[in-house]
Order: structure tokens, then C-alpha cells, then sequence
């Protein structure tokens, strides 16, 4: 048994100001960036971040991360801010502590492999803005994907991590694919670049207490930059494994502060403090401050509890260790299938994503392969039927399929790469260059297409990485387009409101008598029986006209008929509420002739690929909806022509709605 290391003792001191440990075990902090991007679907508001900001500065952290990874694209989507302000915000707060991001190599903060024009535009503002340390990763660790990122990060001489993605084919590290030789092996080409740490990127909290020791063990003998170990708590083995990697050597981790941690989070920070007190691997931390710090968090997480998976009482989820769905996209996940009435699919998207998985080339499970597998297993789970599997590929798996994402750790399936591949406009070929080398330049064209939207390179970023929200959330910045009401912050009173209404409504409180006092029950009363909707009520009425009251209520049973009323000259019915009047798109569709295609899952509208009066075949793609930032091809249920199509690119639809009209032949 290979001997483990063993904490050197030291006086147990607990002042701030105590003397520096030998070793002092260096700490990123992930609140602000992928503790609520894990917990709450990265809808954290730079503002619920300000009134905690200056506490954080204190600590002491080796760095946080703030910014990246699903930041840039939910907060220009949804939160209606400016990814770029978010850094320059926060710098006028946190002083002294460097800021830190994720960032996907060639992906940047996107979905897909970016032409190297943009790539280089985007770290360079990144840099102007005030990021200091850069984690680079690739989903496929394709090393070729880091190299433009690269060159601008050591041009402006900041701190290039570079990251390897952490991933299984067993319940443990080892097997043929992912063992320690190829970790070391990868660590070693990092360090060939010019990567001044090395992190082990485990995003899905799947490393074991004694696999992360015997990990950085062997890379700290192999590679002389300090080793630095990210992993989620999801498995609940999280804090296990940073403590054994603490024993190994590890020179940096990464934790949340208490209410940013746990489930599909990080560790907490708190317990390290505690718990490293008296050795020689000390954090040196204030416990005092950090509970502080905690304690002006948890006023904010009623706001994003709405976003939180509800779904389980256990905070620990030992199926990560099968299917390895990364945090962030568990939260993203739960959330699409709640809002597609689907979430009782849950499970069998599970035991799917093993699958598409392996059938992908046993990539690892990271942003974007982690989307591009869970949609897909969605796809599977949701619409394949007994006449065949992969009866909806997203367009980023045909990508992937094509090469545009780089090289797949094992080969992709042939009969699911060649269906992917049919009619892939770039060819059925795939290709072996670095993905870069065939991306066409992109950045000018961005520039042209945003003349007189776009005020600054900025502006111009987040349309080149997100076309048609970039677009739209733009002409919302420059007051060209009202904010929506679901992009608008929630208060706190407003929670309480929604609190209240739901407690109500369990009680059976939410029709509530008036607020004015009934008179005294007179006598002579008359009894009418009062149906509203499928509810019957007996209602008592005074002749000189008192309140009425209601003494009885009762469900409608359904052979029962209203009763003759008591009265010759009843007052009339109350006329029915029309329903309410539908989208102006959905509308104009439903007065096209032919069959209507429902959308299946809410998103964002694309495009059409058929427009009025195109003929379409069985199964044509006729349009294109982005889900869970993933785009799907739509196919035509019949043969006929298009007669109708509603919506403009980048309008949101719901479950249901009319996408296009077809007339069948």
C-alpha cells in the first residue's frame, strides 16, 4: 500500500494574525462564477455580489473566479447585463485579490469553435478588462484548441492555467482510456506550452479521496509548475478528495463560501480554515469573516431558489459517478425538462447519456460536450421511436461528428457518424486539422452586420459568439427594445409576495372574503345554488340586498344538472372570461391551412430552412429551435407545402406553440 501523506502539526493558533504555515494550501474562490452557475443556473446578478465584495477582498483568496464559463452567455440571455461591465464592476470593489476565468480554448465562452479572429479579439478584451488568471480547457482535451487562446494570454503576460478535463469510463480512475499515464502525459504538453499552473478540472465532482492523492502525487513528481485541483461535491466526495490532494501536495483548490457550496457546487471553504489549523498546510484564513460573508449571501439565495433542483432532499447524487453530467448542467437540465413537462423523463435521460457517451467517443462530460451529449440524450429519451435511434441530431452533434470540435478521445461511432454526417453541408467527410484551420475569419463581417448597434469591440463580442440574443440584447441596452419582464431583477419583497400566495394557496386561502364586515344574517333569506365552473356554491341572499354569503361549496358532480332557480327573474349568468388572446405568431398560424408543427420543447426560434410555399418531404428539416443552448433540426411530420411561418429569428416559444404550417399533399 503506497504510504499516504500525514499533516505536519504546529501550535494550534487561531488569531488573524497568526504566524504564516510552512505550506499554506492556496485557495481559489468559485462563489461568484461556478458556485451559482452549478447551483442556480448561473443566474447570480452582479448586484447581489457588490455588499459581499469588499469582505471577499479581505480573505486572502490566491484568486477568484468571477467571470466565464456560462457567465457571458446567461447574463446578456437573461439577466439583461453586460458581461464585459460585470469585470470592471467588481474590479472597483475587490482591489487586491486577482480575478480569474473560464475559458473554453477555441469555444471561448460560446457553444462552438470560434474563427482564431474572434478568439484573439476576445482574450485580448478580457485581459484589457481585468482578468488576471485565464483556466483554459478544451471539452476534448485537444490540446490544438488552446493554441491562439494561448498566444494573446502570454502576450499580455498574464497567468495561462492550463486545465485538463477529468473524466472516467470506470466507477474509479483507471481502465485503458482515462489512468494516471495519460493525466501526467497531458500535464506534461501543458507544461510544454508555457502553462504556468496545471489544473486538474474535474467538473463533475467524480475523483475518488486516494485516486486524487495518487493523481497529484504523480504530478507533482512529473511537472514543476504548482498543481492546482478543481472538483464539485456532487458525488460527496468533493471535500474528501481536496483534503487527500491537501496531503499529496496540492499547492491550490478551489471551494465556495458556505452558501454557494455543496450539491452540485464546490466544498465549502469554512471547514478547510478549521480543519488545517495547527499544521503546516494552515490557510491562514478568519473564520470570523468568512461566517460573516456567509451569513450576507444567504440574504440573497431566496431570490434563486427558483432555479435550485427541488427535485431530492439528499445533497449528494452518487449517479454522477454513472452518467457524469457536470453541476451546471444538472441545474440547466432539470430546469429545461421542468419547463417541457418532462421531468419525469429524468431518469431515462440518465441511463441515456452513458450511451450517446460512448457512441460520441467517450469524450469527457464538460461544457459544451457535456450540452451536446445531455440534448441529445434528451432527444433520444424524448422522441426516438422503434424505428430507429438518433431520430433528432442537434446540429452541434454533427459538428462534433464533422471534426469542428477536434479530436474525440476514442472514435465516434461509424452508423451514428454517418447518419450525423448525411447532408452535412461542410461535406460527410470529417476532418483531422485543428478545428481553427477551417473556420473562416468572422470578426469584420460582426462588425458590418452591427453598424449602428454596436458601440465598441465589446458591443461586437457578444454578437460574434451570440448572433441573435447578442442582437437582441443590445438593442435592450441602447433602449431600442424594452427589457423583458423575465430579464428584470427580483426583489426580495417580491419573493416574499410569491411565498405568501403559495402558502395560500396550500390553505385554500386564495379566494378571500372582503375586507368589510358582513351585516348581521337577517331573516328571510333566499337560497340560490351558484355553479362557476366546476365548482358549486349555495348561496344565501338577503331581499334587502346584504352581501352574499356562502354557507356550502362542494365539486360538481357530473350528471348533476342546476336546479330550477327559485326566483322567476334570476340575475343573469356572469358571461365567461374570453381565453386569453394568443401570440400575434401563433395566431397568423393557426389561420394557415395544412398540419401545424407544435414546438416540442421551449427555446429560442432560429430559422426556417423551408419558407411559404417550399415543398418539404417526410422528415425534412423545415426548421431549426435552440434548446438548452443547443440547436435542433425540426422535421416535417408530412409531404405537402409550407403555408405558413410565424416567427422571426431569435423570437422565444414555448412547448406547443405553431412553429410552420404544412399543407399535405
Amino acid at each position: 500500500m503506497d504510504k499516504h501523506g500525514i499533516l505536519t502539526k504546529t501550535a494550534m493558533r487561531y488569531e488573524t494574525d497568526r504566524p504564516k504555515a510552512a505550506n499554506p494550501i492556496k485557495i481559489q474562490d468559485l462563489s461568484f462564477r461556478d458556485g451559482h452557475q452549478s447551483l442556480f443556473a448561473t443566474r447570480g446578478r452582479t448586484e447581489d455580489m457588490l455588499h459581499v465584495a469588499e469582505l471577499m477582498d479581505q480573505v486572502g483568496f490566491y484568486s477568484m473566479e468571477v467571470w466565464g464559463g456560462a457567465t457571458f452567455d446567461t447574463m446578456h440571455r437573461y439577466l439583461g447585463e453586460d458581461p464585459w461591465e460585470r469585470i470592471r464592476t467588481l474590479k472597483k470593489y475587490i482591489k487586491k485579490t486577482p480575478f480569474s476565468m473560464l475559458l473554453r480554448g477555441q469555444n471561448l465562452v460560446g457553444y462552438q469553435n470560434y474563427a482564431d479572429d474572434v478568439v484573439e479579439a476576445f482574450v485580448q478584451r478580457a485581459c484589457d478588462n481585468g482578468i488576471d488568471i485565464i483556466r483554459v480547457f478544451d471539452a476534448l482535451n485537444d490540446f490544438r484548441n488552446f493554441q491562439t487562446a494561448v498566444k494573446i494570454i502570454k502576450k499580455n503576460k498574464k497567468h495561462f492555467q492550463g486545465a485538463i478535463c477529468y473524466s472516467l469510463t470506470e466507477q474509479r480512475m483507471g481502465g485503458d482510456i482515462y489512468n494516471i499515464d495519460y493525466y501526467v502525459k497531458k500535464a506534461k504538453q501543458l507544461e510544454d506550452m508555457g502553462a504556468d499552473t496545471v489544473c486538474i478540472k474535474d467538473m463533475a465532482g467524480l475523483v475518488a479521496p486516494y485516486d486524487a492523492f495518487d493523481l497529484v502525487k504523480a504530478l507533482k513528481e512529473n511537472v514543476k509548475v504548482p498543481v492546482h485541483l478543481h472538483t464539485h461535491f456532487t458525488s460527496g466526495m468533493g471535500d474528501l478528495s481536496l483534503f487527500k490532494a491537501i496531503e499529496a501536495g496540492v499547492d491550490i483548490i478551489d471551494t465556495c463560501v458556505g452558501p454557494y457550496a455543496y450539491r452540485t457546487s464546490h466544498p465549502a471553504v469554512e471547514p478547510f480554515v478549521i480543519a488545517l489549523l495547527g499544521t503546516n498546510r494552515d490557510t491562514g484564513f478568519d473564520i470570523r469573516l468568512l461566517n460573516k460573508i456567509g451569513k450576507e449571501m444567504e440574504k440573497d439565495i431566496p431570490k434563486y431558489l427558483q432555479f435550485a433542483d427541488n427535485t431530492k432532499f439528499s445533497i449528494i447524487d452518487t449517479d454522477v459517478i454513472i452518467h457524469q453530467t457536470p453541476g451546471g448542467m444538472l441545474s440547466n437540465l432539470v430546469n429545461q425538462l421542468r419547463q417541457m413537462d418532462a421531468l419525469d423523463k429524468l431518469e431515462d435521460v440518465f441511463k441515456e447519456i452513458p450511451k450517446v457517451r460512448k457512441e460520441l467517443g467517450q469524450i469527457p462530460l464538460v461544457t459544451p460536450t457535456s450540452q451536446i451529449v445531455g440534448i441529445q440524450s434528451v432527444n433520444n429519451a424524448l422522441f426516438d421511436t422503434k424505428d430507429g435511434e438518433y431520430a433528432r441530431i442537434t446540429e452541434q452533434v454533427k459538428d462534433l461528428c464533422y471534426g469542428l470540435y477536434g479530436k474525440t478521445t476514442l472514435p465516434i461511432d461509424p452508423e451514428v457518424q454517418k447518419k450525423a454526417l448525411k447532408g452535412y453541408p461542410r461535406g460527410e467527410k470529417p476532418i483531422t486539422v485543428r478545428p481553427g484551420d477551417v473556420i473562416e475569419p468572422a470578426l469584420e463581417q460582426v462588425k458590418k452586420e452591427t453598424e449602428g448597434l454596436a458601440k465598441d469591440l465589446d458591443d461586437a463580442l457578444i454578437v460574434a459568439l451570440y448572433n441573435l440574443t447578442g442582437k437582441k440584447y443590445l438593442k435592450i441596452k441602447y433602449g431600442q427594445e424594452p427589457m423583458p419582464n423575465e430579464m428584470k431583477a427580483i426583489t426580495l419583497e417580491e419573493v416574499k409576495r410569491q411565498e405568501e400566495l403559495c402558502r395560500k394557496a396550500k390553505a385554500g386561502q386564495l379566494v378571500e372574503k372582503p375586507a368589510k364586515e358582513a351585516p348581521p344574517k337577517p331573516e328571510g333569506l333566499r337560497e340560490f345554488d351558484v355553479y362557476v365552473d366546476d365548482e358549486y356554491y349555495r348561496v344565501e341572499v338577503s331581499e334587502k340586498g346584504g352581501a352574499p354569503r356562502i354557507v356550502r361549496s362542494a365539486p360538481v358532480a357530473p350528471a348533476v344538472q342546476p336546479s330550477a332557480p327559485a326566483t322567476p327573474n334570476p340575475a343573469p349568468a356572469a358571461p365567461v372570461a374570453p381565453a386569453p388572446a394568443p401570440q400575434a405568431a401563433t395566431a397568423a398560424a393557426s389561420s394557415a391551412e395544412g398540419t401545424p408543427v407544435h414546438s416540442p420543447m421551449p427555446g429560442m426560434f432560429v430559422k426556417y430552412e423551408k419558407n411559404v410555399g417550399d415543398k418539404v418531404q417526410v422528415g425534412e428539416t423545415v426548421l431549426v429551435l435552440e434548446a438548452m443552448k443547443m440547436y435542433n433540426n425540426i422535421p416535417s411530420p408530412v409531404a405537402g407545402t409550407v403555408t405558413a411561418t410565424p416567427f422571426a429569428a431569435g423570437a422565444t416559444v414555448g412547448k406547443g406553440d405553431v412553429l410552420i404550417v404544412i399543407a399535405p399533399e
